[in-house]
């Protein structure tokens, strides 16, 4: 069966968001005298993203809310008793530096334009709506998908089969009808392709290695490789540098 439509992973599928969160904390943490307390700006963000992600794993198990899973970040980040108030200041000004290196990859609104006369889009992602929706408005690409899926309002998260089936049904179409584009190997690319979903995993800087056979995800370097698997009829498209 064809495939009709593709749905998408953002962080550091679409969105760059390694380079986005590390020059925005490195900004944030230089504006507020706190660099110093590191070695490095590597070490200030392997810290930031272990908090995020034990605050965030808290937020989707229903113990937090959104914004204080936000704010218990700064607290654990920073070692420091916080009212709500200081908390979201200190978050709201991490964040302006961090909107301002949002960057879209170089190859994302090459493809989109390929595709979009031969095939349906949307998102899903293991985020929040309030996250995702922003970002790619700002972004300037929030039109082209027709739904936005997230696992905090969903209520399951990849690489559950449900999370792909949502986006499926969402769509109205087979999982054998859909491609997913993701990054991580485990999370989108074995869990789409789990779920039935043609998986197409995006490893930009090949920094995985991968034993998986016919049935597995196709593994791609860049989004150019990607109307070539689709088999989408469009002049854009690169020969896979993965074999």
């Amino acid at each position: 069966m064809s495939i009709r439509a593709v749905v998408w992973d953002v962080d550091d599928t679409l969105f760059d968001y390694t380079a986005a969160d590390r020059a925005g904390m490195r900004g944030h943490l230089l504006a507020e005298g706190l660099l110093d307390g590191y070695g490095s700006v590597e070490q200030a963000l392997v810290r930031w993203r272990r908090v995020t992600d034990a605050q965030w794993a808290r937020f989707s198990a229903g113990e937090a809310t959104f914004q204080g899973q936000r704010r218990d970040r700064v607290r654990v980040f920073l070692g420091t008793e916080l009212t709500d108030a200081e908390a979201d200041e200190w978050f709201e000004r991490y964040i302006g530096h961090y909107e301002a290196a949002w960057a879209l990859f170089p190859d994302v609104l090459p493809v989109l334009d390929a595709l979009a006369a031969s095939h349906r889009h949307a998102v899903l992602s293991n985020s929040s709506l309030t996250v995702q929706d922003r970002k790619l408005r700002v972004l300037g690409v929030h039109d082209r998908f027709e739904t936005i899926l997230c696992a905090a309002e969903l209520g399951v998260s990849k690489p559950e089969a449900g999370a792909f089936h949502a986006a499926c049904a969402a769509l109205d179409l087979a999982p054998d009808q859909v491609a997913y584009v993701g990054d991580h190997p485990e999370i989108d690319g074995r869990g789409a392709a789990d779920a039935g979903l043609l998986s197409v995993w995006i490893d930009r800087d090949g920094a995985y290695t991968s034993d998986d056979g016919p049935g597995g995800p196709r593994r791609i370097a860049s989004l150019a490789e990607l109307p070539a698997i689709l088999g989408a009829d469009t002049r854009f498209g690169a020969p896979s540098t993965f074999r």
